[in-house]
């Protein structure tokens, strides 16, 4: 299937690893220049060489702290026209109200929740000018399934999902979309901090963490690659009419 993006501009924010770097591989298979974005210098580097040895297309590399709102500013001024903007970076850690405290709840949210609504903010008043682009907004399923040892990423894709409804209703009247995806696990770095996490609270055993993956769906994660396809398609033509939608991709475990 053509997705119809051949030669567009992709920016993809925490790029150099997971999900964020499958969808940067994604969007360059289907023809799009890419700039790929993360805090780490080294990282991003090696992903841009990772994808600039499957496929012929422009790449930019760029490190910089996401966390940061100049910093933010600064790369959106500097990056050029942006017809897709992969909203990725964010690492939000497990916890409880007990376990968190408030410098981890306000340096997580200002990362992932308000790098989100900046660089969204940020990229819309040239997208809406020229009547055209899309905004894929890579949540989490937790947002629509909340956990209590997972209060932080629980409460902050929770409002993304609010923001992506509310800002994909009102951006169609310029023809720009927003919309997101909502991963459940998936098999990354990050999934093995959570799940050590979760082990050693139902075990006692934080080595025994695989064990937990034999409950989810298919009896596995999910792979950054099967995101990363959905990241492709949404922000591809052939999802144009879908705008303030949030694809749940958990294999149905919100259900169950």
């Amino acid at each position: 299937m053509d997705l119809g993006i051949n030669g567009r501009a992709a920016l993809v924010t925490g790029a150099s690893k997971g999900i964020g770097l499958a969808s940067a591989m994604a969007l360059a298979r289907e023809g799009c220049g890419v700039h790929l974005v993360s805090s780490n210098a080294e990282a991003i580097e090696r992903a841009k060489r990772a994808v600039e040895a499957a496929f012929p297309v422009p790449l930019r590399a760029t490190a910089l702290d996401l966390a940061d709102s100049r910093s933010r500013e600064q790369l959106l001024a500097s990056a050029g026209p942006i017809d897709i903007l992969v909203n990725n970076a964010g690492a939000i850690p497990g916890g409880g109200l007990d376990a968190v405290d408030e410098a981890a709840w306000r340096a997580a949210w200002e990362l992932k929740l308000f790098g989100y609504m900046d660089f969204a903010r940020l990229a819309l008043p040239a997208m809406m000018a020229r009547g055209s682009g899309v905004i894929v907004n890579v949540i989490g399923a937790a947002g629509v399934a909340p956990r209590y040892d997972y209060i932080l990423g629980s409460t902050a894709n929770a409002a993304l999902v609010a923001f992506t409804q509310a800002v994909g209703a009102q951006a169609t009247t310029r023809g720009v979309r927003m919309v997101g995806i909502n991963p459940g696990p998936c098999a990354t770095e990050r999934l093995e901090t959570l799940y050590r996490r979760r082990a050693q609270t139902a075990f006692g055993d934080a080595s025994r963490w695989r064990e937990l993956l034999d409950a989810l769906p298919f009896g596995r994660p999910s792979e950054p690659e099967e995101m990363a396809d959905l990241v492709a398609f949404l922000a591809s033509e052939r999802a144009s009419y879908l705008s303030g939608v949030v694809i749940d991709a958990d294999g149905g475990a919100k259900y169950r």
